[in-house]
């Protein structure tokens, strides 16, 4: 298992650069790990956080629970994202979190955070940018989900995420994990699930792409690119990866 705070390192490396003292800062704090199970929630909607959650292995979804008990996820996060930074400043949750898939989360106390902050203020301006990256996330997927086909808006998601899990060093070659199940797409990307299946089907003759059993295998990249409409920039990665 990855170490909780070389996770979180590496990750604000990926987008921030971090003095010798602001890791140093980062070991010190005290971080409790847990295994969730997937679906497992271990953020809840309405709660007052005290805690910034990390991932360190697997993956967790963000998402607001809706009238009858449906789901609109509105991000996905991998091992070394803070997916609640934003808990730090405001007094109630108005999403929850959950695993997708077998994961491990750490829960990091405000109180260090923000005593950190005093400390290293370049810290605090590392973890603030991670919260604005989470922005540009959202302002992609209200565009994907409003204003493109459903193959397309398909096509990106698994874009965004391949390419994430790239950067951060998460895939095997061509390969990603992604363990999502057909309806868990269908709420993320506002489709039914006829039409996830049949998005699926024309992603998959295009021969850019696979996706079964949770797993994304990319086969050809800039056409799966194209299909999607992605365009990396608006992920603010200081790091870049050919692929």
């Amino acid at each position: 298992m990855d170490r909780p705070h070389e996770t979180l390192v590496r990750n604000l490396q990926e987008h921030s650069r971090l003095p010798d003292q602001d890791v140093a800062e980062i070991r010190k704090f005290s971080i409790t790990t847990k295994d969730v199970a997937p679906d497992e929630d271990f953020i809840r909607q309405g709660n007052h956080p005290e805690h910034a959650v990390l991932v360190v292995n697997g993956m967790v979804a963000r998402y607001h629970l809706l009238p009858g008990g449906r789901r609109q996820y509105l991000s996905f996060h991998m091992s070394g994202d803070l997916p609640d930074a934003q808990g730090l400043f405001i007094e109630r949750m108005d999403h929850a979190l959950c695993a997708i898939g077998p994961a491990t989360v750490a829960f990091i106390p405000h109180r260090q955070i923000l005593k950190a902050f005093e400390r290293r203020p370049t810290l605090g301006i590392a973890i603030w940018r991670e919260t604005l990256l989470d922005a540009a996330i959202f302002r992609e997927a209200i565009t994907n989900n409003s204003a493109r086909p459903m193959p397309t808006r398909m096509a990106h998601l698994f874009c965004e995420l391949f390419y994430r899990a790239r950067v951060s060093r998460l895939n095997k070659g061509n390969r990603c994990v992604i363990p999502l199940t057909l309806v868990q797409l269908g709420e993320t990307l506002a489709m039914a699930i006829a039409t996830v299946n049949r998005s699926l089907q024309e992603l998959r003759a295009s021969g850019a792409m696979d996706f079964r059993e949770g797993e994304l295998v990319v086969l050809k990249w800039r056409e799966l690119q194209r299909l999607g409409d992605f365009n990396s920039d608006y992920l603010h990665m200081k790091k870049q990866f050919p692929v």
